[in-house]
């Protein structure tokens, strides 16, 4: 693996903690210490701003604005959509002797930011040291209510060290705020008021004509100024000061985005303002910290440290809690209007954007902690199927080709040879429905809502399949796989064999709902017009699909993959790293090497379906290719690595994939962070080191604790069951401490767990 971390954070086992400030990582710490509660996200900038470099972002889930695009060809778009900073509500402006504070000019001292992941806060102290010698503790402090979406919380405290006097201080809220990428403002025509202490805005997006409420509550004096000045509002006082006295500003805000719009959202924003000042921002801290003592409780992953490896274990712990706090911060299924944007609330890169990696790779970790937030993650993509129906007319294709990327269901990537040739968005959809169904058993669901998103999707890949002209086998052609260092390919693996098994389990579903809801299946019979001819055909298909599979079970990622010129990974400098940003385009399409786990990524989709041998054969052949400039390999790879005994290459691939981002292994955590590494790095846990298989029948284990862990312990939820999981040397202790007996098996061996401890000795 040519990637290196890059250690800059301490180790601490439940907060990320920086000492010192150095300008050259900013924006990479903005990113981890970005808060989020799945309606609203903000990165860890300055609340004072500054002119050190920063990606100063406040964002609101589903919003976003629209730009035209010139299409050249049909199944091109000719508009896109992308995620905009929202209403700036950690504006703050600190004078004092007529110095501003600005830590990329100030003189300070003992400058230390900390992400507190048991009270879900982030909290930033330093000593100011202003040009005449005067020094100002200050300690900012933020959190964004777990409970309570739409709200927000600041605190600003100010402790003079060797005077006393004044300082200027301004706090507002603003909508002229300026998208990076675009470089402009997406707002307009703010309605601007102030009055007690209150400060209240509302705008509009330019084009996608989204409208959002921001209000604020401050405990400053009564005589601060108001000032109005386009789409900002700001409270001015000089505040008096006291040495060795503490004095805090506390800010409380309400953010709303409920589909409302001119005086209904208004009135519904000063309503959601007037109850948020019930509660004092110290009472909402309580409870925050009661909210995360709750999700810890049960969805904590603890790892102990074999003697003699405390330190990397250390990190190893810090960087699991990280990813799972990430996780609960970016989605809990509050609403099913969202999805999971590939950097999540952090940052701008992606542009917001939900791609496939939400059902092939986030879904578990909310099948097996959160079944409602997994059902409803699917939900939006039922609601957004219209919209994949009208792409598929784009591509010349029927039914439902679901987008790449999108914020609201519409394709929004503008690059022809990712939206148009990439397919697993539409298969790993109906893996997703597939897989939410047989962890769960929810049949209501798949029969009010999956059914028809597979016959759209199996419909959708019926007419873009071809025979090939050779084999006489059914394929897709000019197609571009996971790996997307290969694209026009033919016969790519991962999408023949993802097309063969979403068209099987349509017709399977649809056998199924003939025979268990007659009506219902006349009704969706009636309602897509689906013909009897059609499921047989996806039978035929499905039969008759190539897969390019050798004697040894190794098969070619695509046709011709197997000659095309061999490329050292090893040797590329780690200064060519993000490759996009060093390499050309082209350059990058003309070898072996791989992006992303691609036939790997289907013997982890379908694991039970593939043979040890299979798995150990096309994973020596192909990990010496891959390159991990995708943060879903390292954690696909660790996994497979565990099953077939190299145990070293996957602790050593966790530990990349857990620390991604807290060690900048991409040098790219600058633009946001890597929410697939994030949820991969659980299911790295429970599918690598439990043995988790949840693609066969029933739950299946088989752990394999590394080395240098002493214990690894954890809980996971299954059809109404919580099951504690305690992996020690010599046993594992399964135990049921909610729900009803369950019939699973751990290394082949039929069991039943009970509240009672069941003890499996490690083979």
């Amino acid at each position: 693996m040519a990637k290196a971390a890059d250690v800059y954070f301490q180790v601490d086992p439940w907060k990320i903690i920086e000492e010192g400030f150095d300008p050259a990582y900013s924006r990479v710490s903005e990113s981890v210490f970005s808060l989020a509660n799945e309606s609203l996200g903000v990165r860890g900038c300055f609340d004072e701003g500054g002119s050190a470099d920063s990606l100063r972002g406040a964002y609101v889930n589903g919003v976003y604005d629209v730009e035209r695009l010139n299409r050249s060809y049909r199944g091109i778009i000719d508009q896109t959509h992308f995620m905009i900073p929202a209403a700036d509500w950690l504006m703050t402006d600190l004078v004092l002797d007529g110095e501003r504070l600005d830590l990329g000019k100030s003189l300070f001292r003992d400058f230390k930011r900390e992400m507190d992941m048991r009270r879900g806060t982030l909290k930033r102290s330093f000593v100011w040291r202003t040009a005449s010698g005067k020094e100002l503790r200050l300690t900012f402090l933020r959190f964004l209510d777990m409970t309570h979406r739409e709200r927000a919380y600041q605190r600003v405290a100010m402790e003079p060290l060797n005077f006393s006097g004044t300082v200027d201080f301004v706090s507002g809220l603003s909508f002229d705020v300026i998208h990076e990428g675009y470089k402009k403002c997406y707002w307009r025509d703010a309605r601007v008021e102030a009055f007690e202490n209150r400060l209240m805005l509302q705008s509009h997006t330019t084009l996608s004509g989204q409208e959002v409420f921001a209000g604020a509550l401050l405990n400053m004096p009564p005589d601060a100024a108001v000032r109005k000045d386009g789409q900002t509002v700001s409270l001015r006082a000089a505040l008096p000061l006291e040495q060795g006295r503490e004095t805090h500003v506390d800010k409380r805000v309400v953010i709303l985005f409920d589909g409302q719009a001119g005086g209904a959202l208004w009135q519904s924003g000063m309503a959601a303002l007037a109850e948020s000042e019930r509660i004092s921002l110290d009472e909402a801290l309580a409870a925050q910290q009661t909210y995360w003592g709750d999700y810890w409780r049960t969805s904590d992953v603890q790892i102990e440290a074999a003697p003699g490896n405390e330190a990397v274990v250390a990190a190893e712990q810090q960087g699991i809690r990280f990813c799972s706090f990430q996780l609960a911060q970016i989605y809990s299924g509050g609403s099913m209007r969202h999805n999971i944007g590939a950097k999540g609330l952090t940052g701008e890169a992606y542009n917001g954007h939900a791609f496939w990696d939400t059902e092939a790779c986030c879904l578990p970790f909310y099948l097996f902690t959160n079944p409602q937030a997994a059902r409803y993650l699917l939900l939006f993509r039922y609601n957004t199927l219209p919209r994949a129906l009208e792409r598929a007319r784009m591509l010349d294709c029927e039914g439902a080709c679901y987008p790449l990327a999108t914020l609201n269901g519409d394709e929004a990537c503008s690059l022809w040879q990712h939206a148009s040739l990439q397919l697993q968005p539409s298969t790993a959809v109906a893996y997703g429905i597939w897989h939410y169904v047989h962890v769960t058993g929810d049949r209501d669901f798949l029969y009010a809502y999956g059914a028809e998103m597979l016959v759209q999707i199996a419909r959708f890949l019926a007419s873009r399949v071809e025979k090939g002209g050779k084999t006489g086998k059914y394929g897709f052609f000019g197609v571009m796989g996971p790996d997307e260092f290969h694209m026009m390919v033919n016969n790519n693996a991962y999408t023949n064999y993802m097309g063969m098994r979403t068209l099987l389990c349509a017709a399977e579903t649809l056998d199924a709902m003939r025979h268990d809801q007659p009506a219902a299946y006349d009704a969706l019979m009636k309602k897509t017009s689906l013909r009897e001819e059609e499921i047989t055909r996806w039978r035929e298909i499905s039969a008759n699909m190539y897969i390019p599979q050798g004697e040894r079970g190794l098969i070619e990622q695509h046709d011709g993959f197997f000659n095309l010129p061999h490329t050292d990974i090893n040797s590329i400098p780690v200064t060519q790293f993000p490759l996009y940003e060093h390499w050309s385009y082209d350059r990058i399409y003309r070898s072996d090497m791989i992006k992303q786990p691609d036939v790997l990524m289907m013997l982890y989709l379908y694991n039970s379906s593939f043979t040890e041998a299979e798995k150990r054969v096309n994973y020596e052949f192909y990990e010496p290719r891959t390159i991990h400039e995708s943060s879903l390999s390292p954690a696909i790879h660790s996994i497979l690595a565990a099953e077939i005994g190299k145990m070293e290459e996957a602790v050593r691939f966790f530990g990349f994939a857990t620390r991604l981002d807290l060690d900048n292994y991409n040098r790219n955590t600058r633009e946001g962070l890597h929410v697939t590494s994030i949820a991969m790095a659980w299911a790295n846990i429970v599918y690598g080191f439990a043995g988790l298989r949840s693609d066969g029948e029933g739950l299946i284990f088989a752990p394999r604790l590394p080395d240098r862990w002493k214990e690894l312990r954890f809980s996971v939820m299954y059809q109404g069951r919580v099951i504690s999981i305690r992996m020690e040397r010599k046993n594992t202790i399964f135990r049921l401490t909610r729900g009803e007996p369950l019939r699973m098996r751990i290394f082949g061996a039929p069991y039943t767990l009970t509240e009672n401890a069941l003890l499996i000795p490690c083979p």
